[in-house]
């Protein structure tokens, strides 16, 4: 690694924790289960609920990277962030991070990742943190990048011509 990063499996576990999502030691164990080990990761090869399990992991990637890029820049008390995610099991699942800035405002893509979740492992912690610190300043980038918005007035659609046979 050139640049000095934090430890973001650290990050992502207090995350985990923090959230209620899972305890401590349970959220530690889950992503050196899923982060660390032989591709494709044999977790989400062998699970029961694929769709499910590779969904909650990309969401439990992702999610805390957004919230520290959202921590180092102020967002107005009306915008949010989301991360979509469109799961593939036989190619690239797609993470979508995007900025909505307030009602009736144009909303701005931050982040589109293509990822194959079986092969989202890493040899070592610092192959790890490289990732995740990309695509936090990725994230961070993009955000940075969003014009202050001005609200846009909403279309009103054109009113619906019957169908004449």
């Amino acid at each position: 690694m050139t640049r000095s990063s934090r430890n973001w499996i650290a990050y992502l576990c207090e995350n985990l924790a923090s959230s209620g999502m899972m305890p401590t030691w349970e959220a530690a164990t889950y992503l050196t289960d899923n982060l660390f080990g032989d591709k494709p990761n044999p977790r989400l090869l062998r699970t029961t609920c694929p769709y499910e399990d590779t969904t909650h992991l990309l969401q439990r990637l992702y999610q805390p990277l957004v919230a520290a890029a959202i921590r180092d820049l102020p967002l107005p008390a009306s915008a949010m962030i989301h991360v979509f995610t469109d799961v593939s099991l036989t190619g690239k699942s797609a993470v979508l991070v995007v900025y909505f800035p307030g009602p009736n405002q144009p909303h701005h893509l931050l982040l589109l990742d293509g990822a194959k979740a079986w092969e989202l492992v890493f040899d070592n912690s610092d192959e790890f943190n490289a990732w995740a610190e990309e695509r936090y300043r990725l994230i961070k980038a993009a955000l940075a990048g969003v014009p202050a918005g001005v609200p846009v007035s909403p279309t009103s659609p054109l009113p619906l011509e019957a169908v004449k046979n």
